[in-house]
């Protein structure tokens, strides 16, 4: 559970996971050990979540270990955070509306004693208390984890599923617009409207391997209602023809440029954006902002060794830049939405060749996505 913000540590913990993890992943990933009993898990996310490795590579690997049926289960949790992406790209306005709907019932329950004792793991719940501890002390949480505190967050606790997306995304390393808020979303109901997760005590104890006592949930709760509906806005992700020595400018999404589709080509220089608490609207853990500090200064450092030109600048100053340049998409977020509000007319987005040909896939739900994996899979491999 040690997670060491560089991309060799991140190349380091996929090798072990491919040798000693790998084989059991399908049935054995669904359990939750404790923090330091990870081995039935990858952990990769907190790197994947930042582009320190990608999920090009990461799906190499693993077929270079077993072949495309044996990992199929492994490569579709590698592919999820894909389509969530693709699928909030389609609908941006699901992001927004969480913002706006954060701030309103953010004042509304800053003094609920309800919400104070859920953030603080101060419940009569013992596993959820738990996890409270372990997600601000690691960062981390388990998959299967997130989605039973999810649940007793939202239908046990009653608590507003935005404000726990909000808790999630200001302490995990690999939190993730798309994949925390539609998750969110999910297990409320609201996502695919009427279908809920819904934790259990038999479930829980299973899965934790009977860690825990006092599991009283609500089980039998309903799904959340939401009257909107989003339609999907058609998005152009083609990369423009690109004009060598120029600027590229990098978010704390894409931290490994040696691997990504651009390396043949000569920029002029790399630029990588340092984002402050004070220009985000979800504050993030001391924690999670010197994991990205430490993430750039480590691409900084690999590109300085291949004679690359790279600085690290704040976010406010890319309306310094006086001439064209290029971004590397940062997604839907709070990178993008701060770039938007400095108005900048200067810049062309570039996009990952994976996700632009993923997102395509992602105007239905995630079983239909599944049908094209290993279509994405053999273009990529």
């Amino acid at each position: 559970m040690n997670f060491i913000p560089t991309r060799a540590s991140a190349l380091e913990k996929l090798n072990y996971f491919i040798e000693n993890g790998l084989k059991d992943y399908s049935k054995a990933r669904n359990f939750d050990y404790g923090p330091d009993k990870r081995d039935n898990t990858s952990c990769l996310s907190p790197y994947i979540s930042h582009g320190a490795i990608n999920e090009i590579e990461v799906i190499k690997k693993s077929l270079n270990k077993f072949s495309f049926s044996k990992n199929e289960k492994f490569i579709q949790e590698v592919l999820w955070r894909t389509y969530w992406k693709g699928w909030l790209e389609l609908r941006p306005n699901v992001w927004t509306d969480f913002l706006v709907e954060l701030n309103s019932i953010k004042n509304k329950y800053k003094d609920n004693e309800n919400y104070l004792n859920a953030i603080e793991g101060n419940t009569n719940i013992e596993c959820f208390n738990y996890w409270v501890k372990e997600l601000k002390n690691t960062n981390y949480l388990h998959n299967h984890t997130r989605m039973w505190f999810a649940s007793i967050w939202i239908f046990t606790l009653d608590l507003p599923w935005q404000l726990g997306a909000e808790f999630f995304l200001k302490h995990l390393l690999d939190g993730d617009p798309a994949s925390n808020t539609l998750g969110w979303r999910w297990v409320a109901g609201i996502q695919t409207q009427g279908k809920h997760y819904l934790a259990s005590e038999w479930n829980i104890k299973k899965f934790t391997n009977n860690r825990f006592n006092q599991i009283k949930l609500n089980e039998n709760a309903t799904p959340k209602i939401s009257e909107k509906t989003y339609t999907i806005i058609k998005q152009n992700f083609t990369n423009p023809s690109i004009d060598e020595q120029k600027t590229l400018v990098i978010f704390d999404n894409n931290l490994s440029f040696e691997s990504s589709n651009f390396t043949d080509t000569q920029f002029k220089k790399i630029i990588l954006i340092k984002q402050n608490n004070e220009n985000r609207e979800i504050k993030l853990s001391e924690n999670v902002v010197k994991f990205k500090e430490h993430l750039n200064e480590d691409q900084k450092k690999r590109l300085e060794q291949k004679n690359i030109e790279c600085q690290i600048l704040d976010i406010n100053d890319l309306k310094n830049i006086d001439e064209d340049f290029y971004i590397l998409y940062p997604s839907i977020g709070e990178s993008l939405d701060f770039l938007i509000k400095l108005n900048l007319k200067n810049y062309k987005f570039l996009y990952r060749g994976l996700d632009s040909f993923s997102w395509q896939f992602c105007n239905k739900g995630f079983f239909n996505f599944k049908n094209h994996i290993p279509k994405i899979v053999s273009k990529f491999t």
